[in-house]
């Protein structure tokens, strides 16, 4: 991959990594701010529960998200970025456009998919 392809990547996956650091510090105050709350009654305390349940969810998907782009920001710097974990090959320029930190090429990621289902 050239130097210009890797520098491309690696803002692209600096700024998510800032955007997603954002969004889970966000997710952390408003669920402080909702253990903070007075509730009146079972229906408060379900509506904040189920508002809890949710946004722990998604600060749960987006830190493996950031896990995941720091390994692909740790492969940049070791000049392993790209090449599929699976076959070695690299992996495609659209792929990675799609999403920076994919680990697998399109075809070991249909097998891999393929094999959570059997």
């Amino acid at each position: 991959m050239q130097q210009s392809e890797l520098k491309y990547f690696k803002e692209i996956l600096e700024g998510r990594k800032a955007q997603i650091i954002k969004n889970i510090n966000g997710v952390n105050a408003e669920l402080d701010q909702l253990s903070s709350l007075e509730l009146n009654d079972e229906a408060d305390y379900a509506s904040v529960d189920n508002s809890s349940m949710v946004e722990s969810a998604i600060v749960k998907q987006q830190e493996q998200e950031l896990r995941e782009i720091t390994a692909a920001l740790g492969k940049i710097a070791t000049g392993e970025y790209g090449i599929c974990e699976m076959c070695e090959d690299s992996i495609g320029f659209q792929r990675l456009k799609v999403k920076p930190h994919a680990v697998y090429c399109i075809d070991c990621r249909e097998i891999i998919e393929k094999s959570k289902k059997g």
